[in-house]
């Protein structure tokens, strides 16, 4: 992954030009870290809709409960 500003100054090897054409690499640009998280997990990243929830079973929504499952152990404890 590269972020997809850098795509026109991108200078590669000739072999890694090469194994990019026969499908041994890949690169991926991205614009923002919601599509590298896509990409890397193959799950949608999650945007927070009008109740300021994220998605269920987006990256962000799962990321989100798990916080607010350890605040809740937190308060629990004090």
């Amino acid at each position: 992954m590269i972020p997809a500003a850098n795509v026109e100054d991108l200078m590669l090897r000739e072999d890694i030009l090469d194994a990019v054409a026969s499908g041994k690499f890949h690169l991926w640009p991205v614009a923002r870290i919601e599509e590298g998280i896509e990409i890397l997990t193959g799950t949608a990243a999650g945007s927070r809709n009008g109740a300021r929830k994220f998605e269920e079973g987006s990256v962000f929504g799962r990321i989100d409960e798990r916080l607010e499952s350890m605040a809740r152990m937190m308060r629990d404890y004090e």
